[in-house]
């Protein structure tokens, strides 16, 4: 066995790679505070196919020095946008038809596990919101579900970028199989 050098992994050049067809799902990012989390993020979705991230309120926005260090390159691959206010975003998008998720732990979530995506044919929208105070409330009548990850230790949450890790790949595993 022998590590692979990065010419060895084939990955598609920054130009290929946004002619690709993604995944049709968008990551919405409410009031992050830590730039390495959105930069994390930004390459959890390279590494995923998945459509877009946006930006919304406080998040910090590319190029940011923090960003980058953790991106490593990805918010020139992955589309992103910013949008200042979340609630006019995501009435648009629901307005659109869209499916919007929304990553919180509520009195109706369903625990990720649980989630039936292979009857799922729209574009899916992931909010995940401030590392302190989760989502905004107002957003909660918007989401079509609210999706929460279990867990089994002392902690009441996971780290926001770990947390979209997840949840990302959960999604795109369960696209991948249903195409």
């Amino acid at each position: 066995m022998k590590k692979l050098k990065l010419d060895e992994l084939n990955r598609y050049s920054v130009e290929d790679y946004k002619k690709v067809s993604k995944l049709p799902v968008t990551i919405v990012l409410d009031n992050i505070r830590s730039a390495f989390n959105v930069g994390s993020i930004f390459r959890t979705c390279d590494g995923l196919g998945l459509h877009e991230v946006i930006l919304t309120g406080i998040t910090a926005r590319p190029p940011h020095k923090e960003i980058n260090k953790a991106a490593i390159g990805a918010t020139e691959s992955v589309h992103w946008e910013y949008h200042p206010d979340i609630i006019e975003y995501v009435t648009s998008i629901k307005n659109d038809g869209n499916l919007i998720f929304g990553v919180e732990q509520t009195d109706s979530s369903i625990m990720l596990d649980k989630l039936n995506l292979t009857v799922i044919d729209k574009h899916i929208y992931v909010l995940l919101g401030n590392e302190v105070e989760g989502l905004n409330d107002e957003l909660l009548p918007l989401l079509d579900q609210a999706i929460e990850i279990e867990q089994f230790g002392t902690k009441h949450s996971f780290n926001v970028a770990v947390c979209a890790g997840m949840v990302m790949w959960e999604l795109s595993k369960a696209m991948r199989e249903v195409q």
